[in-house]
């Protein structure tokens, strides 16, 4: 006996776990005061029982549901490794040696700016996102206390930073994926990267600049002084322990993979706890697990010092899982491609095609929950049209990593957008109108499509033509 063919949703059929899943967020999150794994798991179920209906067995429902869920395993061990780093590195005092000198060197005006300018540099060193915010952005986040500065802000300023770098740089693996997906030359991709990266990062910088002129922190230098005080009273301070993260951004830069070089880092910062900081084997190993616990009666240094530990991801990592789950069940239904193909038929200009594919990747990083999946799915939905088109390759490269790649921390149940709120400890709701350079890339990538800016058309003799993986 034949097995019966599954259907293909229509399009408001096709639609109806999507609202639900928005209006449920929204309820959810802001009426009801819950997390976004319930409402996300509630909308998993919506998505699956539609799938059931439309002749998807449970079984192929839940093979779509286990296939998305490993992708990012990786994630979720760095996720666990940067719990440890985080926690032996407060416990050790190298977070309060990088806040106590980082106090001394920077001042507020110009705090937003450099941070970025940092983090920029940290990043295209290392070609990750996660380990410079795992690494450098906690400390910067920890000055930010210090001089009165907005939290949001000064996670707006990293983030910005982080995946600047995480953009361009030859290490990074998105840069690389964007290319290799659309079977493009590495460094081709990055010279095309460059026309909407570095206006996108100039805008950020000058914005930044701007408001450190115009914003008045809430930290005296007084208040500046006595919090250093207070770090040197608490911790053993010492510029020897800024060598920690130094070999690490160094390891890192030498591409040893993120995995053993942050967990060197989390073993160096073991080490200082025992002898720099003079606490036992037994307390500097639970530090890796439960984090570092300090009671000071201090506000803003509990909020400081009360950090990491493997233990304190799981959070992050439950809404991961769940997230990851409902975007599977999306994918393996069909839901993703019947809306795709429709907003394929609506598009009449290159300017509608190159905003369509950012609008792609943006809705794939809210659906599908991660970055990766946010520019392999529009790169292989739209390379067929880039080509009937005579649009050059590198144009949809270029889109998918300024529509997919640097939107995907503004999305709270996003891979990314969960790592950095467990990282730096600000909710992606908060630092998204700070993260100038991850919402002025795409917008920038619009406008270029549509004013046909720095958009390379294929020759019309076929030569220099890319093969693409994906186009037919």
């Amino acid at each position: 006996m034949k097995t019966k063919e599954p259907r293909k949703p229509t399009l408001l059929v096709a639609l109806i776990p999507i609202v639900f899943m928005m209006l449920s967020l929204l309820v959810g999150i802001f009426f009801l005061g819950l997390d976004p794994q319930i409402p996300l798991l509630a909308s998993a179920i919506v998505a699956t029982v539609l799938g059931l209906s439309l002749g998807h067995s449970w079984k192929d429902i839940e093979k779509g549901m286990l296939k998305t869920v490993v992708l990012p395993i990786q994630a979720i061990l760095i996720l666990m490794v940067i719990g440890a780093l985080i926690g032996s590195w407060t416990s050790g005092g190298v977070v309060a040696s990088m806040i106590y000198y980082g106090l001394k060197l920077l001042s507020p005006t110009f705090f937003l700016v450099a941070a970025c300018l940092i983090c920029m540099v940290v990043s295209v060193s290392s070609g990750n996102a996660w380990t410079s915010a795992g690494t450098i952005g906690i400390a910067i986040m920890g000055m930010a206390e210090g001089f009165g500065i907005s939290s949001a802000m000064a996670a707006g300023a990293v983030i910005s930073g982080c995946y600047f770098g995480d953009k361009i740089s030859p290490m990074s693996e998105m840069t690389n994926l964007a290319a290799g997906i659309t079977g493009l030359n590495l460094f081709e991709h990055i010279r095309h990267l460059l026309y909407t990266t570095v206006p996108a990062i100039t805008i950020a910088l000058i914005i930044y600049t701007i408001m450190g002129f115009t914003l008045t922190p809430k930290g005296s230098p007084d208040q500046v002084a006595v919090l250093q005080s207070q770090l040197d009273g608490i911790f053993i301070i010492s510029p020897w322990l800024l060598l920690v993260p130094l070999i690490v951004i160094v390891l890192l830069t030498l591409k040893i993979p993120a995995i053993p070089g942050l967990v060197i880092g989390s073993l160096m910062g073991t080490i200082c706890t025992v002898f720099v900081q003079g606490a036992s084997w037994t307390d500097a190993l639970n530090t890796l697990y439960y984090g570092h616990a300090a009671e000071t009666g201090v506000e803003i240094l509990d909020s400081l010092l009360n950090n990491g530990g493997i233990e304190s991801m799981f959070w992050t990592i439950s809404l991961i899982m769940i997230a990851m789950a409902y975007g599977g069940i999306l994918e393996v239904t069909g839901t993703l491609e019947t809306i795709v193909e429709s907003l394929i038929k609506m598009v009449k200009s290159t300017g509608n095609l190159i905003a369509t594919t950012v609008g792609t990747s943006v809705m794939t990083n809210i659906l599908a929950c991660d970055a990766y999946l946010a520019m392999i799915f529009p790169a292989r939905m739209y390379a067929s049209e880039y080509k009937r088109r005579g649009l050059h390759i590198k144009n949809l490269s270029r889109t998918i990593e300024d529509g997919g790649a640097v939107t995907s921390p503004l999305v709270p149940w996003n891979t990314c957008g969960a790592f950095m709120f467990a990282t730096l400890g600000v909710h992606s709701f908060s630092y998204a109108p700070f993260a100038f350079f991850c919402f002025l890339s795409p917008i920038i990538a619009i406008i270029y499509g549509f004013l046909n800016l720095k958009i390379e058309y294929l020759p019309k003799d076929g030569a220099e033509e890319v093969e693409m993986p994906y186009a037919k």
